[in-house]
């Protein structure tokens, strides 16, 4: 299957968890999900949802933020999630021990000559028949024009892309679905957009008063009453690991 990175054409507007049941609970069958991995789970505000989507799978978020790692596991109450530290390019689980692995927005942090170990190191977690998600943001849209005021992501979501297509070509996986969409986002004001967005803790962009007040002034355009209101393009990538007697 040839991947795009990027469908311009795309206006379909949706939410995560339901691009991830489409996948996940396709009519007339389910993929079991006995243990699911989420890497670079960030604040775990997925994570939740998918908890309560499927109580009855095992969650293991991992996170190398520590910060954020810790906010994590001090507010967690879902007993079927486990918040821990651990890289992508060395996941702290044994062989063949996940159904399904999830990244979201986060493959592309990974460092740039450790992309095709990260994803070697999934191949090597899921058990055969297992699925990886690869949803990432594209570098596209009027939220991402003002991102790039301060953090420019082009290369790294380039060479995550670039990873995935190696991946892809290695014989190791079978590539069944790529999705193109666009995902709300909503920021109440700018002090809101700077908490979640600027004001990181697994990152420090250098900001000085100078960038804030051109990326303020970007921002400002876009507000309304009820806040500032976003579309942001995303492509998901899903792979599953071959079985036996795959084509």
């Amino acid at each position: 299957m040839a991947m795009k990175l990027h469908d311009p054409g795309c206006d379909t507007v949706r939410e995560e968890l339901d691009v991830l049941r489409e996948v996940l609970q396709p009519p007339g069958m389910m993929i079991p999900l006995r243990d699911i991995l989420e890497l670079g789970c960030g604040t775990g505000d997925l994570t939740r949802k998918i908890a309560d989507a499927w109580p009855r799978a095992r969650i293991r978020a991992l996170e190398v933020d520590r910060i954020q790692l810790g906010l994590n596991q001090t507010r967690n109450r879902h007993v079927n999630i486990r918040y821990e530290f651990g890289p992508a390019q060395a996941i702290p689980c044994e062989p063949e021990s996940c159904d399904v692995v999830l990244m979201f927005k986060s493959l592309h942090h990974v460092p740039l000559d450790l992309l095709d170990t990260a994803l070697d190191e999934i191949h090597w977690v899921l058990r055969p028949g297992g699925v990886a998600w690869f949803a990432e943001p594209v570098f596209a849209g009027d939220l991402n024009e003002i991102i790039r005021l301060f953090h420019d992501e082009h290369v790294v979501r380039q060479a995550a892309f670039d990873a995935l297509v190696r991946a892809g070509n290695s014989g190791q996986w079978k590539q069944t679905r790529e999705i193109h969409y666009l995902v709300p986002v909503r920021f109440s004001d700018f002090a809101d957009f700077e908490r979640k967005v600027m004001w990181v803790t697994h990152s420090d962009f250098g900001l000085t008063d100078a960038v804030v007040g051109r990326v303020r002034e970007a921002f400002e355009r876009h507000m309304r009453a009820d806040g500032a209101h976003f579309v942001r393009p995303m492509r998901a990538n899903v792979f599953s690991k071959r079985v036996d007697g795959d084509r």
